[in-house]
């Protein structure tokens, strides 16, 4: 093992916990789009079923950027862009590249990451564990 991989080896839960938290704020938006049109307004009709995903979207993000009850949202986060994918983008090409659904893919297996891993390092759930 060199140096660098060494340097590396010490900041995996740091690294982890940034991921976890990044992957929850920037969730939060695309929530935050469809309900209030905020940052940007949303260009597609609302149905009942996107409302359900916005609410998912917005409080998932929440809580998985926090680390609170992690694993639970972060699985239906997962199973939620799983269904998106398919649902709005798997039925325009096969290629995430071609249907516009490399996000909703990412965020899928990300999600199921941190729904296997857990929160770790700087979270609720690490807090409450205590």
């Amino acid at each position: 093992m060199n140096r660098f991989d060494q340097f590396l080896e010490g900041f995996q839960d740091q690294a982890y916990a940034l991921l976890r938290i990044v992957a929850g704020f920037l969730f939060i938006w695309h929530g935050s789009q469809k309900l209030f049109n905020f940052p940007l307004d949303f260009p597609y009709p609302l149905s009942p079923l996107i409302y359900s995903a916005a609410f998912i979207e917005l409080i998932g993000g929440v809580l998985v950027m926090i680390g609170f009850f992690t694993r639970p949202v972060a699985f239906l986060c997962s199973g939620t862009m799983a269904f998106a994918y398919w649902w709005a983008h798997g039925m325009n090409g096969f290629f995430p590249i071609v249907n516009h659904g490399e996000i909703s893919a990412l965020y899928c297996f990300i999600f199921l990451f941190v729904a296997t891993k857990g929160a770790g390092i700087w979270s609720i759930d690490s807090v409450v564990k205590r």
